[in-house]
């Protein structure tokens, strides 16, 4: 059945769902950056202990420390990596949670709206509420754990053992990457605010269609009906 014959085209019915899923692949690559972001922040702050990851050992990197500033810096490295530990782990379990889920709606919704389940719809613009206002929170958190890290004794006594063999950089104060984290954090918030606001466009015209789709229908069974209801003229002869 035509569609044109009831109002609109298909093509009218969801004016914005090309661009709702270029916002929720988007949504998945911005993700991907914060988690990116996430690990790099905390292997950036980990200072020399990071150099013996790899095949290299902690000892044999090249370091400016010997004795027991050596071991303090190892000790305090240590404690430092694990007071921010719960941030990283936290971080990468949300990150990757809200981007599996974002890349499952755009392989789930490769058929145009009108033949997809309403509760999908539905669920979907659900989580992109959720998305938004989530990631505002967890930007917000972050910081906060940061920051509360950053201004404990641990940190402040490694600044200072850094800061006396020329490490001016190794700080407490929020790092670049950090900072990354935030920046990409909110841009995904922004753009799961777009995807509501386009899902929920979706959703209005979705039942406009089939609202238009019934109308049409109920007046075509009454002009179907409509011959068989005439009454027949008595003084017609055959």
């Amino acid at each position: 059945m035509p569609s044109h014959r009831f109002g609109f085209s298909l093509a009218q019915v969801t004016p914005s769902d090309m661009t709702q899923s270029i916002v929720l692949i988007c949504a998945v690559l911005t993700n991907a950056l914060v988690l990116i972001c996430v690990v790099a922040a905390h292997m950036s702050q980990m200072g020399m202990s990071a150099m013996g990851m790899g095949g290299t050992s902690f000892i044999d990197a090249i370091i400016p420390f010997e004795g027991v500033e050596l071991q303090q810096v190892r000790e305090l490295d240590m404690q430092y990596g694990q007071m921010r530990a719960p941030g990283v782990y936290g971080g990468v379990a949300f990150c990757l949670t809200f981007g599996a889920l974002s890349l499952l709606f755009v392989v789930s919704s490769t058929k145009p709206p009108h033949m997809l389940p309403r509760k999908l719809l539905i669920g979907q613009f659900a989580f992109q509420i959720i998305g938004a206002v989530g990631y505002v929170v967890a930007v917000g958190l972050y910081l906060h754990f940061v920051i509360s890290v950053n201004s404990t004794d641990v940190c402040v006594r490694r600044e200072r053992l850094y800061a006396r063999n020329g490490y001016t950089w190794m700080n407490c104060s929020v790092g670049g990457g950090d900072a990354a984290v935030a920046l990409f954090g909110i841009i995904t918030a922004i753009l799961y605010a777009v995807g509501t606001f386009l899902t929920g466009q979706t959703l209005q015209d979705v039942s406009r269609y089939f609202k238009e789709r019934d109308r049409y229908e109920a007046e075509r069974r009454e002009q179907l009906r409509g011959p068989l209801k005439t009454p027949l003229d008595p003084d017609t002869y055959v």
